[in-house]
């Protein structure tokens, strides 16, 4: 998974050394509260993808702090990791707002799947509507895209071509893909209607930009990349 931007939470330096350490070397940023007021404070203050909570804290406990968060509509993925491994205390952290919990000791490993189901699930919750390739950006509310910053003004077709090739961005697309993503054929009916397209979607998103960001893969389809592969 893509890197995360994680909340630890935990009172014993040691454990949150060893959680910080673990989690960084999985590619991810962390921050690191020592207590429950800065914790909250932070996950506040700060957009995070998950908060990982202690359920014993100084200054505020872990339970009032995940209600205050939901209270205020904040609603970050939380993993409980507590000592208290009692089918009532799971239940109370549940309850409180937690998303799971896991019980120490515990093994890393099994941390981080629990972690990286939470926020896979959020994301799976929450419609996109936002793409971004590079310095090329379309916002699916407002239908408008820009390349550095500059708007381009595109016909419905080609916004639509040109969103499954952003949904689909690094990866290759072949004729087939977008004869039945974007045309809805489920036949090659032997027209241009793909190269007449990407040739339009060429002028408008490349021609005045020293980096293309649509590629030709000979003999297998196009792919979108901000950068040649390597």
């Amino acid at each position: 998974m893509p890197g995360m931007k994680v909340l630890v939470i935990e009172d014993d330096a040691r454990a949150a050394a060893y959680l910080a350490k673990g989690l960084k070397e999985a590619g991810h940023v962390v921050d690191v509260a020592n207590d429950g007021k800065e914790g909250l404070f932070l996950a506040g203050a700060e957009h995070y993808d998950v908060l990982i909570v202690d359920r014993m804290l100084p200054g505020r406990d872990g339970l009032s702090l995940v209600e205050i968060l939901r209270a205020t509509g904040n609603d970050t993925p939380v993993l409980f990791l507590s000592a208290l491994g009692s089918v009532d205390d799971r239940v109370k952290g549940l309850r409180a707002g937690g998303d799971d919990y896991l019980t120490k000791p515990y093994a890393f490993s099994e941390l981080l799947a629990r972690i990286e189901v939470l926020v896979r699930r959020r994301g799976a919750g929450q419609p996109q509507t936002r793409l971004s390739v590079g310095d090329l950006e379309m916002d699916l509310l407002s239908r408008t895209v820009r390349r550095a910053g500059r708007e381009i003004e595109l016909l419905p077709r080609e916004f639509a071509l040109l969103e499954y090739l952003m949904r689909n961005a690094g990866s290759v697309v072949t004729r087939t893909m977008m004869l039945e993503n974007v045309w809805d054929y489920h036949f090659d009916p032997q027209t241009n209607v793909i190269d007449v397209h990407i040739a339009r979607l060429r002028q408008k998103i490349d021609k005045d930009f020293p980096t293309p960001l649509i590629h030709t893969v000979r003999g297998a389809g196009y792919s979108l990349r901000a950068a040649p592969a390597a």
